[in-house]
């Protein structure tokens, strides 16, 4: 069966009347039975996701003195953050299979524990080695608790209006728990120690863990699937190669053979996985969730999205800091305006006006608004005042993301056979974390390279003095700021020209276990 969409094209169907209903509960794909509970469902939901996101940025501000306590060398530091990144970025497609196999509500749970489990081992670290063993543990179970998380959030709302609202929470909380992040790391750097910011996922998630088991509903797995070994070694090995490639590009430069050859290798990996996906009996990634025109196009301008805005916390916490002084609690709370504009966006505005939006009218809005901010950014001085520069253009940011993430979420998981929640989310948090990767490293070393530009031209003797330096930095970041407008700007266009039609009146559903 099928539905029409607005231009005359047909929509799928609800999911469960391809694949047929749970052989335990006969629910009607076109009246599905809301979960009495699916209300505290998210909020478990929730708590699981912030864990996630607040986690890729809480240990930023802790880093210098987590630095310090471990005896860490400037050249090993950065695998406190690419140790995590690299397992979660590179794991998340396998971590979406297993969820569909096993079932979601399980691998949702054993994620909990073992995201937990890891942070305590981190916050504990005698040493470099333990910190980032733990770290990298941490990403692994991450990749397999965010697409069960989503996928959970996708077949529990199944009313539009429900949707929307569940979307704009989830939407809000991907956006802004990386600023959360650096509230939190900086809270707890200034008054604790660095170790509480890996210790604060204990209580999390051991509070989502006692809500999992009540309120959480979904099927059981397929017992008759089996897990594709070579499409996991291909996947997960080109994303780990590139992933590895861009984060060694910053120190040793782009023509290094350390990078040049896992972006090689990281590029045929990838190939090669394409290639085999489309043979493969049971793949990792049935390529017609990505043959979808309209979800390839919200998956573009998540990754496009992502890109842009990573540098944000980066450049701003080194502006901050660096050049007005500010300490590690002031910093952090510097950037509750692009949380709180991410809350609204997707909540109170992007949520409401879904159910009778085109999404792609939010998603467009949205990355002009934050495109607008990025150029208020740009004009940034070593004099600049926050009041009247940094924070319109962190609330146009917050915005903007949040009109953006919201329809994003809510579009690209919509339709998808009940059988491929779990693999769909995955690519969909793939993209926003490796958006995020490639945007922080791309981002910081045009910043690095406008920077020595700058003193090459306007240091005359050997050394430049502090003011100097700090002129030379924020010149950096305004280079760079101009190039993350241009790239929300393309996916402003990107959003506009792919995603076409409404959101699906009933996205999908899953019988309850």
């Amino acid at each position: 069966m099928s539905k029409k969409r607005p231009g005359g094209e047909s929509l799928p169907s609800a999911p469960s009347t391809a694949t047929g209903p749970s052989p335990d509960h006969e629910v009607p794909a076109a009246t599905p039975v809301p979960d009495p509970k699916r209300w505290w469902a998210l909020a478990v939901i929730a708590l699981a996701q912030l864990m996630v996101i607040l986690d890729g940025t809480v240990v930023n501000i802790a880093l210098p003195s987590a630095q310090r306590a471990l005896g860490m060398s400037d050249a090993d530091r950065q695998w406190v953050i690419t140790a995590y990144t690299l397992a979660f970025g590179g794991l998340l497609l396998l971590g979406g299979r297993i969820a569909d196999l096993v079932g979601r509500k399980r691998t949702f749970v054993i994620g909990l524990a073992g995201f937990a489990a890891a942070s305590a081992l981190g916050g504990a670290a005698a040493g470099p080695g333990m910190l980032f063993a733990a770290r990298a543990l941490q990403g692994a179970f991450a990749a397999v608790l965010a697409p069960s998380a989503l996928s959970l959030l996708a077949t529990t709302f199944t009313d539009p209006k429900e949707r929307a609202r569940a979307f704009g929470v989830y939407g809000a909380l991907a956006g802004g728990g990386s600023a959360v992040g650096l509230i939190v790391g900086g809270l707890l750097t200034e008054y604790l120690n660095w170790r509480w910011s890996l210790y604060v996922n204990v209580p999390i998630a051991l509070a989502a863990l006692l809500g999992a088991p009540a309120f959480l509903r979904d099927r059981s797995g397929r017992r008759s699937g089996h897990l594709d070994v070579p499409g996991a070694l291909l996947g997960c090995g080109g994303l780990v190669a590139l992933v590895y490639g861009f984060s060694e590009a910053e120190p040793r430069g782009w023509s290094s053979p350390s990078v040049l050859t896992p972006l090689v290798a990281g590029a045929v990996l990838l190939a090669a996985f394409v290639w085999w996906q489309s043979r493969a009996a049971s793949p990792l990634l049935p390529l017609r969730i990505v043959r979808d025109r309209v979800r390839a196009g919200s998956l573009a301008t998540m990754g496009l999205a992502t890109i842009g805005m990573f540098g944000v916390f980066l450049f701003l916490t080194y502006y901050l800091q660096v050049v007005l002084g500010y300490p590690p609690v002031r910093t952090g709370l510097a950037f509750v305006p692009i949380s709180a504009g991410i809350a609204i966006g997707a909540t109170q505005i992007a949520a409401r006006l879904l159910p009778r939006t085109a999404p792609r009218t939010l998603m467009s809005s949205g990355m002009v608004l934050a495109a607008a901010g990025m150029v208020l950014l740009s004009s940034l001085t070593v004099h600049t005042q926050y009041v009247t520069h940094v924070l319109p253009a962190l609330l146009l940011l917050g915005l903007g993301m949040g009109l953006t993430f919201m329809p994003v979420y809510a579009t690209a998981t919509a339709g998808v056979p009940a059988q491929d929640a779990g693999v769909a989310s995955a690519v969909l948090n793939t993209v926003q974390q490796m958006g995020a990767s490639l945007g922080t490293v791309l981002l910081n070393t045009i910043a690095t390279s406008a920077t020595g530009r700058y003193l090459h031209s306007h240091v005359r003797g050997p050394d430049a003095d502090g003011a100097t330096l700090d002129q030379g930095m924020v010149h950096g970041f305004s280079v760079a700021y101009r190039c993350s407008a241009g790239v929300l700007l393309l996916a402003a266009l990107v959003a506009g020209l792919t995603v076409w039609h409404r959101t699906p009146k009933h996205a999908g559903h899953d019988a309850p276990a």
